[in-house]
């Protein structure tokens, strides 16, 4: 009898055991967590007819004054960082830093992508991160670098990539990771020091940039197609517009934030796009 039992609770086990691993399979092929959608997406093959939009990010107005950082908790960030304003909003000649700016639409969703080998780095030197706002692919490497003489505690907070935490003593080897799935954006700060904010987007596709000190963008090798262009700033949120890219086409796509306000996406008016010969 006791051998009959036994017998019996194994075969249940086993029966459970194939049900899991069913519907766990199932779950991923049908686009859930650890999912393709149950296709494979085709990559992406260059017709040699593509183009590229470029533009400036502007800030009407007058820049708000920037708060002043205590970092006395930390006599090495104090040292280190002679210039202690917020930098939150970068302007020079009223030109706007730290914009990313990516596409949506036009198909591009449609392919995948080769995972660049070069990896995107966040260094944090003067107790700042460098740059404030950064982009990558899904799975490409990301690694933060400590160039300071003190400790750091780097923490990403994303919703749909895992969160992690990690310690980084002076003179410790950067830190690598990956993250899996397209995200944007994900807040990265230090627990060591609540000052340091940083912005690291995480696309799908290779169609994006991030402005630099003079407000300018250019995103390279772009399908003939129609698009939404997105706009993002930590401070002034989203705004989008449309633009179409014909066959080996470049474009200009400038667009202009109100100094003093936050906006809700999608609230801005946009300059038209101009066609560059």
């Amino acid at each position: 009898m006791l051998r009959r039992i036994l017998i019996t609770s194994a075969a249940v086990l086993m029966s459970l055991m194939l049900v899991f691993g069913a519907c766990t399979k199932r779950k991923r092929t049908d686009g859930g967590e650890g999912g393709d959608g149950g296709t494979k997406k085709p990559t992406y093959a260059s017709k040699g007819d593509e183009g590229s939009i470029t533009g400036k990010v502007t800030l009407d107005g007058t820049p708000p004054t920037p708060s002043k950082i205590d970092m006395s908790q930390d006599a090495n960030c104090s040292a280190a960082s002679p210039d202690k304003n917020i930098d939150d909003v970068l302007v020079e000649g009223g030109k706007l830093a730290n914009v990313l700016v990516y596409l949506k639409g036009g198909g591009i969703e449609k392919f995948s992508y080769p995972t660049p080998s070069d990896p995107v780095v966040l260094d944090q030197k003067g107790c700042r991160y460098h740059p404030r706002t950064l982009a990558l692919q899904v799975n490409q490497k990301f690694e933060v670098t400590n160039s300071d003489a003190t400790t750091h505690n780097v923490h990403p907070s994303p919703k749909s990539n895992p969160e992690w935490n990690q310690s980084q003593p002076q003179g410790s080897p950067p830190i690598e990771k990956t993250f899996a799935r397209k995200e944007v954006m994900i807040p990265v700060k230090c627990n060591q020091h609540p000052w340091m904010k940083a912005n690291l987007g995480v696309l799908d596709h290779p169609y994006f940039a991030v402005t630099g000190p003079d407000g300018s963008y250019t995103i390279k090798n772009v399908p003939p197609g129609t698009y939404t262009i997105v706009f993002w700033h930590e401070k002034y949120l989203e705004q989008t517009a449309q633009v179409t890219v014909g066959a080996k086409e470049s474009k200009t796509q400038d667009i202009s934030y109100k100094a003093g306000q936050a906006y809700a996406p999608g609230s801005l008016p946009i300059a038209p796009a101009l066609v560059l010969p």
